[in-house]
């Protein structure tokens, strides 16, 4: 089940380009603050840490959006299937 209420924490990717601030749809960030009851987020996009480029985590933009303009990342199934099928010939 996928959840539909966008949480403090949450990964993000922006659904829209935002050329004023140099980012782009796509563009991955976190949910830091939660904006005027829920109703928009600021969100911090940071480079990332590790990998082959030398990179420190650092934000390098940190903005307020509105639902509409972000939708949150899901790194798991969102039905998984607690008992695989066995498949016969």
């Amino acid at each position: 089940m996928t959840k539909s209420r966008i949480e403090l924490l949450d990964v993000v990717a922006l659904t829209v380009d935002l050329p004023e601030y140099n980012l782009y749809r796509g563009q991955v960030g976190t949910v830091v603050e939660l904006l005027a009851g829920g109703a928009a987020f600021e969100v911090e996009f940071s480079d990332a840490c590790g990998g082959l480029r030398l990179r420190f985590g650092r934000t390098y933009e940190s903005v307020g959006l509105r639902p509409e303009q972000i939708m949150v990342l899901h790194f798991e199934p969102a039905f998984p299937d607690p008992v695989p099928e066995m498949v016969s010939a």
